[in-house]
């Protein structure tokens, strides 16, 4: 029985051993990957040596290094925490700790950690330097923590933001500074700041909600949606989020119903969807300016193109610096041949956000554009946008060609005019449906100017004498209606 004693106590000993070797392996590997910032697989290492040794406390420190890398701090400083529980004289894990705790704001925390250093073999003046900044930077907080929040907010925000510059960590710096704004209704500073906050301190429910209020007001209401979110899965039970996440989820659903017609195409849906939500929230400012985003789009898609550019303006006034709406703008403004406004409204868009490439190349065009008044201009000619596909071009032509075949006329006068006018829609065609030549008249040239008689201003040629074109694909240029075969 001794023996058998023995034994087991050798073997468990034994096992130690081996679990501390293969902790102290995988250590050292954590650190050869930290070394070449290879940080999430260093973690792994280091998981794995702190599950074979738990006291392993140099792991433990590393690992707290490589969350804080991370930007993890709550898991850096439960670990740095770890490691001081073990070892206490360990001078590198409590100066490391007391600069996080800096950062985060907690001051009188870092203090104590500093002082115990100061006490010991790791005092310098680089530890008593930190002391006294520790100091300067408690009386400045209690100065601050004495202003009313919302007001004195000249002074408040150059104050926290001074501050934030020692402790970036601390939520309530953010908090106090995003009331100044809120004051002020400066609301999408504010929510920057609140989002700050959010992810530096994350159960605070009450102002998540606050957080979607403000982001509701400014009209982002998927943004609003996914805050409240946030305060649902910190607390479900909390009932002025859940009424709030019903209402926003209502509305948002109906905007995603109203995009999904636009995705089809299907404007007169879209337009109806939109009449819809505005009825049941008639007062409702955000729900009109969302609502407005789209309706804008939807009737410049439609052709109405008054009622596009009056909804643009009241999301405009709204928020003058919706990027999107500003160039939704413009394009009807260019469908109204208001080519100055809608070079005004690109720049604009531009300003707000440089690198938008629908705002560059709708720039250049509408400068194009405005070179060719006075000339034929091929998408007015079939009434499509600048940045027609192909089957939007093709459908416009069909639908020109039938109203304006001179088969359909009888008085001479006007069949000559319906001549004209379907050779220059043949002539959109040809020049719109071909990639090279819709890039010439985009650089402002068109491709058909040197084809004698192609366009109407050159040697004679009618519409019996348009080359035998067939714009239907089958039958004669010219002829009786009985030969002229239509293809819809």
């Amino acid at each position: 029985m001794k023996r058998r004693t023995v034994f087991l106590i050798f073997c468990v000993g034994l096992s130690i051993a081996n679990d501390k070797t293969g902790s102290q392996s995988e250590y050292e590997a954590g650190n050869a990957l930290f070394v070449n910032r290879q940080y999430t697989d260093a973690l792994t290492h280091y998981h794995k040596a702190i599950e074979l040794d738990p006291t392993n406390y140099q792991a433990i420190f590393r690992r707290a290094t490589t969350y804080f890398t991370f930007g993890r701090t709550k898991p850096g400083l439960v670990d740095l925490d770890t490691v001081l529980e073990q070892k206490p004289d360990f001078a590198g894990a409590r100066n490391q700790r007391a600069n996080v705790l800096i950062k985060m704001g907690r001051l009188e925390d870092a203090l104590a950690d500093l002082r115990y250093l100061n006490s010991g073999s790791s005092a310098s003046d680089e530890i008593q330097e930190k002391l006294e900044s520790i100091e300067q930077l408690k009386n400045e907080k209690q100065i601050l923590s004495q202003v009313p929040l919302g007001e004195n907010c000249d002074v408040v925000e150059e104050m926290t933001t001074k501050l934030l510059e020692s402790q970036p960590w601390d939520s309530s710096l953010y908090i106090q500074r995003a009331k100044c704004h809120q004051a002020e209704n400066r609301l999408k500073t504010a929510i920057h700041d609140l989002k700050h906050a959010s992810k530096l301190s994350s159960d605070n429910t009450e102002f998540l909600y606050e957080m979607s209020v403000m982001e509701y007001q400014v009209g982002d209401v998927r943004d609003s949606l996914s805050t409240i979110r946030e305060c649902l899965k910190i607390n479900p039970d909390h009932k002025t989020c859940y009424a709030s996440y019903k209402s926003l989820r209502k509305i948002v659903k109906s905007l995603d119903l109203m995009k999904n017609s636009m995705e089809e195409q299907k404007w007169v849906d879209c337009l109806e969807r939109g009449e819809k939500l505005l009825k049941s929230n008639v007062d409702d400012i955000a729900v009109k300016v969302n609502v407005y985003r789209l309706t804008c789009q939807c009737n410049r898609e439609e052709g109405n193109i008054g009622e596009a550019i009056q909804q643009c303006n009241q999301v405009l006034e709204f928020d003058d610096s919706d990027v999107e709406t500003l160039i939704q703008r413009a394009e009807a403004y260019m469908a109204d041949e208001e080519y100055d406004l809608a070079t005004t409204d690109y720049e604009k868009a531009m300003e707000f956000d440089s690198s938008n490439e629908a705002a560059k190349t709708g720039k250049d065009q509408a400068k194009r554009a405005k070179e060719l008044v006075g000339k034929r201009d091929y998408y007015k000619i079939l009434g499509v946008r600048r940045n027609a596909n192909k089957r939007e071009i093709t459908k416009a032509y069909r639908k020109k060609a039938q109203k304006w075949h001179p088969d359909n006329f009888q008085d001479e006068k006007e069949k000559k005019k319906a001549e004209k006018k379907f050779i220059d829609i043949a002539a959109a065609k040809e020049v719109l449906s071909d990639d090279e030549k819709r890039r010439a008249f985009d650089n402002g040239q068109d491709p058909l100017d040197s084809e004698n008689g192609r366009n109407g201003h050159g040697g004679g040629g009618g519409f019996h004498d348009f080359q035998g074109f067939n714009p239907f694909g089958r039958g004669g240029g010219g002829g009786s209606r009985s030969n002229f075969f239509f293809h819809f």
